[in-house]
This record gives C-alpha cells, structure tokens and sequence, in this order.
C-alpha cells in the first residue's frame, strides 16, 4: 500500500528558492511522487510513497523550526497517484490575488468535533443560526459536499471573493464556516472574509479530510475531489478508484 500525504502552512519563508532545492533533494531521495508548492507564505505539498519513506522524509522536514509540527492529513491506495515529483516556486501556495495574510495569525478555526455538534444543532454556540461555506470549485463539489452546504458558482479560488460580494447580506448575523479539500483554501476565505467585514466566520479546521480523518461522514454526502489519479476520496479516506483496498497498511 502507498502512503498519500497533504500538508500545508503558512509562515514566511524569504528562502523559496534554498527550500525548494532542499525539499526536492529529500523528496527525490526517497522515491516520492507528488507537487510541493513553497512560496513566500509557506509550503503547500501532496506526496506519496512508501510509508516509512514519506514518514522519514517529514522527520527530515520538521528539522526545520518552520516545518516543525507539520499537521498532515493521511491516506492509502494501492498505488501512487502522482506519475512524477514536482517541487516549484510559486507567488503564493494558493492562488488567490487578495490580500490575505495567513502567516500574520489565522482566522479562528472550527475542530470538526465542534462542527458535528452544531451540524446537530443547526446553530453556533451563541445561537446563531449555520451556513457551511463551500470554497472550492464547481468540479469539486459534483463529487460531494456536506448537506445544505452553501456552493458557489466558480471555477477558480480566486473568483471567490466576487462571489461571496453577492451574498454578503444573506450571511449577516449567521455563523459561516468554510470548508475546503484540506484547509488552505478555507483559511484565506475565512481571513479575506475577516478582513472585508464579515461577522462570525471561522474555518474549518483541516478541511474535509481531516473531518473524515476525525469523525467520518456525518453530514456529508458523496465523496470528497482530490486533484490525482484517485479522483476522490470517500469518507473512510478510500479513493474511488480502488474502493476495495484496505482502510490502512
């Protein structure tokens, strides 16, 4: 079995081009596949191989104080879904062409525990009343997306915030949570949103995969897009593409 990894996070980096050489080296090394994005803002990654190379290879990375703690959401298949290793420097992991400023301090972020519990309630804490915020593109959410989930009209993440400007008054007084694949999308909407004057937004805190990752399906329907050869991944974390595989190694 294949071990598949995302990663990401944001925090400065003024040594794109020395990180990228590096990354690839122990990348190479190893024998993974996969895309690592590193740009001023931090490091984006999807990687595959062998389980105890993918695990040496994040050991080698948390050396550095930056990559220390790297949260990263985990997956199996039978084989790699990456043909090749690409690492490249980007302007920004995830294009967005806003001011949105993730290594400054995040926006405030939702466990998926804490999501299931308003999922049941409707509502916040405070009691106000739910809208889950779908940050991806229309593709994305044909394979699935949580249930009532508000979905916008966009093929790009940078289309999003002329989007959301159509909605902003049907969002006031309501808990917004965005969502995305694995977080990084979610968190720069939520920071964009802060910024531009939207109350009570937070992010969903590793995306979907880590909300399959913790608690499943719950509220959920269909699979969840990823941007590979396994085409999406249903809430066990188990790609389409071979659906019969076990769960783990």
């Amino acid at each position: 079995m294949v071990l598949n990894i995302a990663a990401y996070r944001f925090v400065a980096i003024d040594d794109v081009p020395a990180v990228v050489a590096d990354v690839r080296e122990q990348a190479l090394a190893r024998a993974l596949r996969g895309t690592v994005l590193v740009a001023p803002e931090g490091i984006n990654l999807f990687l595959a191989g062998a389980e105890a190379d993918v695990e040496d290879f994040l050991q080698v990375l948390a050396g550095d104080a930056r990559f220390e703690g790297l949260e990263t959401r985990r997956s199996w298949s039978v084989a790699a879904p990456f043909a090749r290793l690409k690492v490249k420097a980007k302007r920004e992991i995830i294009a967005f062409r806003r001011a949105a400023e993730p290594a400054r301090g995040r926006a405030p972020a939702l466990t998926p525990t804490t999501l299931t519990r308003w999922l049941e309630r409707g509502c916040d804490d405070e009691g106000r009343r739910l809208v889950l915020l779908d940050t991806r593109n229309r593709e994305e959410v044909a394979h699935g997306t949580f249930a009532g989930a508000t979905t916008l009209p966009i093929d790009h993440f940078a289309d999003l915030p002329v989007a959301l400007e159509a909605r902003r008054d049907s969002f006031a007084d309501h808990a917004v949570v965005s969502f995305c694949t694995g977080g990084i999308r979610c968190e720069k909407a939520a920071l964009w949103m802060r910024d531009n004057g939207f109350a009570h937004v937070w992010q969903l805190d590793g995306g979907i995969l880590g909300y399959f990752e913790q608690v499943g399906g719950e509220g959920y329907q269909g699979a969840c897009f990823v941007f590979d050869e396994r085409v999406a991944l249903d809430p066990s974390l188990r790609p389409l593409r071979d659906a019969r595989a076990p769960a783990g190694a």
